[in-house]
């Protein structure tokens, strides 16, 4: 057994996996605003010990974060405002005996959707981008994660972008400014309300801006859209392409690209236990 977990902004998600296939999954709310690190690392470990068993042999974990992955530290992690250093590796590890990996979330969500394809079909080059509480990218090159020297590869939505940054406008923020709640849009747009549409063809916008960068920065050939906004691609896919079409400077490279969703709710904690957990706990070293 593998126990993959994804937390999120709003949710943390677990699921155990055996042989790839999801045997339970739960979800629980994330982390109270105000809680203390202590506070927040009690309450991952009692959601754990809800759903582990004696025979899980790897803990997989993706944070909204920038993380040293080899020794599984996680700093400043966005919507989490205690976790400005925490040793989750070696904290998890002391706690439950298990292996452990730890990434950022997108990577996680990348791997996942990377995993999903039929083995013949994988794509070479994968792009995965989170669209939720906030926007992250995964990379994924010949079936291998690009993370970078801090695993900060693609924090594209950290660029200037308007009068913020791309993340502002590219996910449920976007929603807020305009004093929406996205999904409370998206039943709006399926009842056809006008103001609900145009702020979705206004999101589209965005979204075809923050391909664009990631077409020049990683010229994929596969872009997945993941996470909560994803399940309302219909209402912004066609301004989005538009804005490719008419900004992109290398049309033939849009035209072989392929854009899909993936929305499956077990996709990043699959990712998870994709990981490499190096496989030796942190407190265990090799003697000559």
């Amino acid at each position: 057994m593998r126990l993959g977990i994804d937390i999120g902004g709003t949710n943390i998600s677990l699921g155990l996996l055996d042989k790839g296939q999801v045997v339970r999954f739960i979800t629980v709310p994330s982390f109270k605003e105000n809680s203390t690190m202590e506070q927040t690392l009690e309450y991952l470990s009692s959601q754990i010990r809800e759903i582990i068993t004696p025979d899980t042999e790897m803990i997989g974990i993706g944070v909204p974060s920038v993380v040293d992955i080899n020794k599984g530290i996680v700093y400043e992690t966005q919507n989490i405002p205690s976790w400005k250093e925490v040793h989750l590796k070696e904290y998890l590890e002391d706690r439950f005996g298990i292996p452990t990996a730890i990434n950022n979330d997108a990577n996680c969500y990348a791997m996942g959707v990377y995993g999903g394809f039929p083995e013949e079909n994988r794509p070479k080059d994968l792009v995965v981008i989170t669209l939720g509480t906030g926007v992250g990218i995964g990379i994924v090159h010949d079936g291998e994660l690009f993370c970078g020297a801090n695993c900060g590869a693609g924090e594209l939505c950290a660029l200037p972008y308007g009068d913020s940054v791309l993340e502002d406008y590219c996910s449920k923020k976007f929603f807020s400014t305009y004093g929406w709640d996205s999904i409370e849009a998206a039943k709006a747009a399926e009842s056809k309300n006008p103001a609900a549409l145009r702020l979705f063809e206004e999101f589209g916008k965005h979204m075809g801006a923050l391909l664009c960068a990631v077409m020049l920065a990683y010229d994929p050939s596969h872009i997945t859209l993941v996470g909560g906004i994803a399940h309302n691609y219909p209402f912004f896919h066609k301004p989005m392409e538009e804005y490719i079409r008419e900004n992109f400077p290398y049309t033939n490279s849009f035209e072989k690209l392929t854009i899909g969703t993936a929305t499956d709710a077990s996709i990043p904690v699959l990712g998870a236990t994709l990981l490499n957990t190096n496989t030796t706990l942190h407190n265990e070293t090799d003697l000559d």
